[in-house]
């Protein structure tokens, strides 16, 4: 499995991907209307802006599945405080969870936030999200006791911060 920096061009892939795994992994726990109203189109035209202009802090990378697609991307950024980054994102296609790729992009993230220098690294999770989250503990990371609240057409949905030294 290779683990390489996303490109524009992967952004139609990635628009897709990401669409379809936040339909999986958050069906009955974001309102189903927003999850069906999630368009890939749209999503990819996001990716392609945010590719063309990534910080030179940031990075995204992919995971390419055997038939060329993608299987999966994990994103960080740098966070306010310069010895702390942020994994933003990390989806694995569905049919893909369970082979290692989780694990392979979590550690392609952490070896970007170490090189950015960074001595930690934060990710905020839903507290309902246990398969995430037991994935996040059995990778060393740690609920932190912060949390905050985001607005899901309407409902609020509680997000814990988990932390992790590099």
């Amino acid at each position: 499995m290779t683990v390489r920096p996303a490109a524009p061009a992967d952004a139609e892939a990635l628009g897709a991907l990401h669409v379809h795994t936040w339909q999986a992994a958050y069906r009955g726990q974001i309102p189903q209307a927003h999850l069906d109203a999630l368009d890939p189109a749209e999503r990819a035209r996001e990716w392609h802006n945010r590719l063309s202009n990534l910080p030179p802090a940031a990075a995204v990378c992919v995971v390419d599945d055997e038939a060329g697609g993608l299987a999966g991307f994990v994103s960080t950024l740098a966070h306010p405080d310069p010895a702390t980054g942020q994994i933003t994102a990390i989806y694995v296609r569905p049919g893909a969870w369970g082979r290692g790729i989780g694990r392979a992009l979590m550690a392609a993230g952490l070896d970007h936030l170490r090189a950015a220098g960074c001595t930690e690294a934060v990710l905020w999770v839903l507290a309902t999200n246990e398969r995430a989250r037991r994935f996040y503990e059995a990778a060393g990371w740690h609920p932190d006791g912060a949390t905050q609240t985001e607005d899901f057409d309407g409902v609020p949905l509680r997000e814990l911060r988990y932390r992790r030294p590099l």
